[in-house]
């Protein structure tokens, strides 16, 4: 005979096995939900990818993207100027579910020439250790040696030398049009989106955001889609954060110890204090075609990756604008002048000018170069550089991912 209490326990029982087993079939059924979600979600990215490889390889032209008919992931890309860049826009979708990318790209470089000096002035001159590495255009096929402090010179030239044009190679068309306006959408920053205290943020799939900032920037982060300008003059304190970000004032300056990611516009004055870093793609540049000075100064210690650019004088105002590079820094990429440069850093690239010139203590020397390298074979053949000038272009790469 069964007790009461006995049946009980059995019920019990059959309770916490049945709950037990409703758990194990509903935790089943959540994995193999997680699991196809995941496995959705990397189909997206891979189709995500693809699409910004069938841009790159079909030279970023718009082209409808046929979908893809075993997985029903759909796929389009748009891309479209952001200052010297070009921006890749990416997504792949299937029902509600999107996968976006943004990346910066741009053709590779194939110039592979060291120095460009035009062929209206004196021939190059060299003091010291100098390396040059590429090909170069001078005015005399013979580097000739100069004795500064009794210094001991060598020089390693490896690469031809031809002669020179009387004209630095047209620059890009781009970088004009960078000062004749940019399309964007004006902005208060009150009505910016801040993710966190201290970070504006906005996407590069809005327009462009443009903001009219103070003579100071300080203790705040611009990540994104932004172009900061101001009327007088910009000083850039080093605990400002900017993440690709477009700058355009008549004149800028950088605090020392100031590291970021930019894209720099001015029309009289750029100056990096010490040790100030600027990060891969970013760009430095002067428009001057006026018959005022300007200039572009880079103290000690400062690494640029991405380009230099001074451009729009006369021949006759080369006197007028100058870029001036002290010494122990780097420049990895590519320098272009119409003026006059003081060259005391290494450049891994290329560098386009109408003069070389070094001041000392005791004197100033026309076309002399001292104690430096110019390296273009220290430049990557995956690396994209700026697009200093309208070539034909062959294969595509991304510079760098943003979102």
């Amino acid at each position: 005979m069964v007790k009461a209490h006995s049946l009980l326990y059995a019920i019990y029982i059959c309770l916490i096995v049945s709950i037990i087993c409703g758990a194990l079939l509903y935790f089943s059924n959540l994995y193999n939900q997680l699991n196809l979600y995941y496995n959705l979600q990397e189909e997206l990215y891979i189709q995500n990818q693809s699409v910004l490889n069938f841009a790159l390889g079909n030279k970023m032209v718009s082209e409808e993207i046929e979908k893809d008919e075993d997985s029903g992931i759909e796929g389009s890309y748009e891309t479209k100027s952001y200052g010297l860049l070009t921006l890749v826009l990416a997504q792949s979708y299937i029902s509600n579910d999107t996968v976006s990318s943004v990346h910066f790209a741009g053709a590779h470089h194939l110039d592979k020439n060291a120095v460009y000096l035009t062929d209206f002035s004196k021939p190059l001159f060299y003091s010291g250790t100098v390396k040059l590495v590429g090909n170069n255009q001078l005015p005399s096929t013979f580097i000739e040696t100069s004795y500064i402090n009794n210094d001991l010179s060598k020089l390693s030239a490896e690469g031809k030398i031809t002669i020179s044009e009387k004209h630095l190679p047209e620059i890009n068309p781009e970088f004009k049009k960078m000062f004749q306006g940019l399309k964007s959408e004006k902005a208060k920053l009150s009505n910016v989106e801040k993710p966190q205290d201290s970070l504006y943020y906005n996407s590069f799939f809005n327009s462009t955001k443009e903001i009219q900032v103070g003579s100071n920037l300080a203790n705040v982060i611009f990540k994104g889609n932004f172009i900061l300008r101001s009327e007088d003059s910009i000083r850039i304190k080093k605990s400002t954060v900017l993440e690709d970000v477009i700058l355009i004032a008549p004149k800028i300056t950088f605090e020392t110890g100031f590291k970021g990611t930019v894209q720099v516009f001015a029309t009289k004055g750029i100056e990096l204090e010490e040790k100030v870093i600027l990060d891969y793609p970013s760009v430095i540049c002067i428009y001057n075609e006026s018959s005022e000075e300007s200039k572009i100064k880079i103290k000690k210690e400062c690494r640029i990756t991405g380009a230099v650019v001074l451009f729009g004088n006369t021949d006759n105002l080369i006197d007028k604008n100058s870029i001036e590079i002290d010494e122990d820094g780097l420049v990895f990429g590519d320098l272009y002048c119409s003026g006059k440069l003081m060259l005391k850093s290494d450049v891994y690239g290329s560098v386009y000018t109408n003069r070389f010139f070094l001041k000392t203590e005791a004197s100033n020397y026309e076309n002399l170069i001292q104690n430096i390298e110019i390296n273009v074979l220290k430049r990557p053949d995956y690396y994209v550089s700026i697009p200093l000038f309208n070539t034909q272009k062959t294969t595509y790469g991304v510079i760098k991912k943003v979102l």
